[in-house]
C-alpha cells in the first residue's frame, strides 16, 4: 500500500471516530428563560365565568334597593362594562329567579353574593308590580336588541323548570309571561314547551296556561288573546295541555269556563272542526283513488262524521267537492253536461246518504251552483246536473222550488234561474195537479 493511501485511510478513520463520539454524547439545547411578551388573541380569551358575572349583577341590583328605575339605570350602564352578549342567559336568570337557575328550578347558592331580591320571584304578585317589572325587560331589550333572541330561548328553559318553582312563583311567572306575550317579547308558541309529561301531571301545565290566558284577556282584551293564540297556532292544541288521563273536551270546557275563557273554547272547537273536515276530505280522496265500493264509503264517512261531530250538510258538500275533483272533463260544452251527469250518477247513492235533511239538500244545491259558476265550462250544465240529482232522489222538489224562490248564493243566480225556469214550471204544475187530485178525493 502506498504512503498516500495509508494517510487517507488514517484520516477517514479519525473522522469516523469523531462522528461516533459526538453521536454518543447527549447534546442539550439551551434553555431560554424570561417572559413571553406577545400572546395570541385566542390565548387572551377570558374563561367563561357565569358566577363572576352574576356576582357583579347582583351587587349592582342590590345597591338599587328595590327601586326598579334605579335597577334599570344600573343594567343600562353596566352593558358597557359587562359582557351581555356572552352572559345574556345569566341576566334573565337573575331578573326572574334572583340568581343562577339550576336544572330542576333551584337557584345556585355558590359564591359570596348568589342572590338578589330585585327579581320577579321575590316581588309582589299584583299586576301593578308585574307591569313595572315588564318595563325593565322591555327597555333592556330595546337598548340591547341582541337580548331579544336570547330571551326567547331563556323562556323555553325556564318553563321546563316549572315544577321546581313554588306555587306563588308559578303564578308570578305566568302573569309576566302573559305581559311578555302581549308586548311581543316572547311568541305565544313558547307555551308549547309545557307539553311535557312531567309538567302535564298534577295540572301544572294547564294551570299555568289558564293563568296566562286569563291575564292576557284582563290586560289586553279578548281580541288580543284570540290573536295571540292564532299567531302561536295554539287554538287547535289546547287539549294537549291537559293530563293524558283527563284529556277530553268536557274537562277542557270545564277548566276554561271556570276562568272565564269561553271565547277560547269556541275558537278551539272551530279549529278542531276545521281539522276534522280536512281529515275527512283527505280520507275520502284516498278512498276514491282506491275505487272503494260506494257502500263502504258511506259507512266509513258516517263513522268519521259521528266521531268528529261533522254535520251532514257539511259532509255532503265535502263529498261533492271530492267527487268532482276526480273528473276529467271534455272541453266541449255540449258534451260536458252529459259527461258530468254520467260521472255523478255513480256517486248519487253516496250523496243521497248524506242529503237526508232539507238543510243538507240546500247545502248541496248551493255547492252545485257555486261549482258551475266558478268553473266556467259548467255554466250551461247547471240545470242538467240538478235535474239528474232530482231524478235520482238526491234533491227533492221542495228544496229546488225554495232555491228558485230564495237562492242563498248570488253566484250566477240570474243565468241559473233562467236555465231552471221550465223545469220549475213543470214541478209547480205537477204539484198543483197533485193538490187538485187530493181535493177531488
Amino acid at each position: 500500500m502506498s504512503m498516500r493511501t495509508r494517510k487517507r485511510s488514517k484520516r477517514l478513520l479519525h473522522n469516523l471516530s469523531i462522528s461516533i463520539y459526538c453521536m454518543s454524547q447527549k447534546v442539550e439545547k439551551p434553555i431560554l428563560s424570561g417572559q413571553r411578551i406577545k400572546t395570541r388573541k385566542r390565548d387572551e380569551k377570558e374563561k367563561y365565568d357565569p358566577n363572576g358575572f352574576r356576582d357583579a349583577l347582583v351587587q349592582g341590583l342590590e345597591r338599587a334597593g328595590g327601586d326598579l328605575d334605579a335597577a334599570y339605570k344600573f343594567l343600562d350602564s353596566a352593558g358597557s362594562k359587562l359582557d351581555y352578549r356572552r352572559y345574556g342567559e345569566v341576566i334573565f336568570d337573575v331578573l326572574i329567579a334572583g340568581g343562577l337557575l339550576l336544572p330542576g328550578g333551584g337557584v345556585s347558592m355558590d359564591g359570596d353574593t348568589p342572590k338578589t331580591n330585585t327579581c320577579i320571584f321575590a316581588a309582589s304578585e299584583d299586576m301593578e308590580t308585574m307591569r313595572n317589572f315588564e318595563q325593565v325587560f322591555v327597555k333592556l331589550m330595546r337598548r340591547y336588541k341582541y337580548l331579544e333572541k336570547m330571551f326567547e330561548e331563556e323562556m323555553k328553559k325556564v318553563l321546563v323548570y316549572l315544577k321546581g318553582f313554588e306555587p306563588l312563583q308559578r303564578i308570578k311567572l305566568a302573569r309576566m309571561t302573559a305581559l311578555w306575550i302581549g308586548n311581543g317579547c316572547v311568541p305565544p308558541s313558547v307555551l308549547l314547551v309545557l307539553v311535557n309529561e312531567h309538567l302535564l301531571k298534577d295540572n301544572l301545565a294547564l294551570d299555568f296556561v289558564l293563568e296566562v290566558f286569563s291575564t292576557v284577556k284582563q290586560e289586553r282584551g279578548v281580541t288580543s288573546l284570540v290573536t295571540a293564540l292564532k299567531r302561536g297556532q295554539l287554538e287547535g292544541r289546547l287539549l294537549e295541555f291537559l293530563p293524558l288521563n283527563r284529556r277530553s273536551e268536557e274537562v277542557l270546557a270545564t277548566s276554561f269556563a271556570s276562568r272565564g275563557l269561553a271565547e277560547l273554547l269556541r275558537l278551539h272547537r272551530a279549529q278542531a272542526s276545521q281539522e276534522a273536515r280536512r281529515e275527512l276530505t283527505q280520507a275520502l280522496l284516498d278512498e276514491l283513488a282506491e275505487e272503494k265500493p260506494v257502500r263502504d264509503l258511506i259507512q266509513e264517512l258516517r263513522d268519521m262524521a259521528v266521531k268528529h261531530s261533522i254535520p251532514e250538510h257539511e259532509v255532503v258538500a265535502i263529498i261533492w267537492q271530492c267527487v268532482m275533483s276526480r273528473g276529467e272533463w271534455n272541453k266541449k260544452e255540449e258534451l260536458l253536461a252529459e259527461q258530468a251527469a254520467k260521472h255523478l250518477r255513480h256517486y248519487t247513492p253516496l250523496l243521497a246518504a248524506f242529503a237526508q235533511s232539507a238543510k243538507a239538500e240546500s247545502a248541496l244545491l248551493t255547492k252545485v251552483q257555486e261549482y258551475c259558476y266558478e268553473n266556467m265550462n259548467f255554466m250551461r250544465a247547471f240545470s242538467k246536473l240538478v235535474v239528474m240529482l232530482y231524478k235520482t232522489n238526491v234533491l227533492s222538489e221542495e228544496v229546488i222550488l225554495k232555491w228558485y224562490r230564495e237562492s242563498s248564493s248570488s253566484k250566477g243566480k240570474m243565468m241559473f234561474l233562467d236555465q231552471m225556469k221550465k223545469f220549475v214550471e213543470w214541478l209547480q204544475s205537477a204539484e198543483e195537479e197533485s193538490e187538485s187530485g187530493e181535493d177531488e178525493d
